[in-house]
């Protein structure tokens, strides 16, 4: 078994299968999760694990080249907003209509059991070479 890094299997897995350009849906409970991309759900109860928790997992894991999030994050989930800024420093915001549509061509979706608004960001994987 391993001791360190992500242990859920399904993630693991997930994760070793994505390639360059490939997107990542992190997702709070409440976002719509589109048809067609392999789904991860964590979530286990409201607030576990926290989007903070899950994003900081996978950025450990993944080498990311860009990031999307919606306007909306800013007013509605001001904590989320500092949080995306913090760690995705290019961040590009779109309104969270736009988000939706642009998640249903993820490869991947992970869902965490965040219950505040807007808390998703569409990560889009680069290559550690």
């Amino acid at each position: 078994m391993k001791k360190a890094g992500i242990l859920n299997r399904h993630l693991a897995g997930a994760l070793a299968e994505l390639g360059h350009g490939d997107g990542v849906l992190i997702c709070d409970a409440g976002m719509p999760i589109p048809a067609g991309p392999r789904v991860v759900d964590l979530a286990f109860r409201a607030g576990v694990p926290s989007f903070a928790e899950v994003l900081d997992g996978l950025l450990d894991e993944l080498v990311v080249e860009g990031a999307t999030a919606a306007h909306e994050v800013r007013e509605a989930n001001p904590e989320a907003a500092r949080l995306l800024d913090e760690r995705l420093p290019e961040l590009a915001h779109v309104p969270h209509e736009e988000l939706k549509a642009l998640s249903a061509g993820a490869r991947l979706v992970v869902r965490t059991g965040e219950a505040r608004p807007y808390a998703n960001v569409l990560l889009r994987c680069g290559v550690f070479f």
